[in-house]
């Protein structure tokens, strides 16, 4: 059952640069506290969702392009939604559930840990601190980052898609491919990413294959209120936005 829900994600979602990758919601409430807990039984069926780099000339701009009179918050935001709903579409007679990695609970915690789930899908590695063996930061407070094997730091992790509905009690745990394996290279990695992330470095730790455009690194740089301007939004677009 899994096989055919992946190979249908993947007819909808991977045309317009997003990758989707399966795992057990029993895998990802193992490892964290309680008030983190995904609300479904250990077998139920999720995926988590990540935009790759060609995800911005594949969807972000068309979806521009095309609702540029709809668009009245965060175009990335309001792009993976409408792509991520299209999902339903697709399964009409299956029970899904969206969470995307901005909603939060009333608690003001996130509705789920996007690079958690990464890991236990066996989509991006997480580095924490914990894989370093001489921690050499004392007490410094110091922030895990994922690293794709094919991209490195150049995605982005949009959200889940949980099947209630689907038990599969008999899939098996893919590890996620540890690319950054050397001592040198996760302190590297971590100072990167922690003390200068704004120079984007820690992304290219390993030898990518694809990475953000030019034009796609300077949207993401500019602060959200003037990303309208770089995708040719009105500004009556962007005041029903911000005010």
């Amino acid at each position: 059952m899994e096989g055919r829900v992946a190979e249908g994600l993947r007819g909808v979602l991977g045309p317009f640069g997003f990758e989707v990758h399966a795992f057990k919601v029993g895998w990802y409430n193992a490892i964290l506290q309680p008030t983190f807990h995904l609300p479904y039984p250990d077998d139920t069926l999720a995926f988590v969702v990540l935009s790759t780099p060609s995800m911005f000339d594949k969807a972000l701009k068309p979806f521009v392009n095309k609702e540029r009179l709809k668009i009245i918050r965060d175009p990335v935001d309001q792009c993976v939604s409408h792509h991520l709903s299209r999902v339903k579409e697709k399964f009409p007679d299956q029970k899904v559930d969206v969470i995307f990695d901005y909603e939060i609970l009333p608690s003001r915690k996130p509705k789920f840990l996007a690079q958690t789930a990464a890991h236990v899908a066996g989509a991006a590695y997480y580095y924490q601190r914990k894989d370093v063996k001489l921690d050499p930061w004392g007490r410094r407070k110091i922030y895990g980052v994922c690293i794709h094997p094919k991209y490195g730091g150049w995605f982005a992790i949009r959200g889940l898609l949980v099947f209630p509905d689907i038990q599969v009690p008999f899939l098996e745990q893919s590890a996620p491919v540890d690319c950054v394996s050397t001592e040198e290279k996760r302190i590297e990695l971590l100072e990167q990413f922690n003390f200068h992330w704004q120079n984007s470095r820690y992304r290219d730790i390993i030898e990518v294959k694809e990475r953000y455009s030019e034009e796609q690194k300077a949207y993401f740089a500019t602060p959200p209120a003037e990303r309208f301007r770089l995708l040719g939004l009105t500004q009556e677009a962007q005041r029903s936005t911000f005010h």
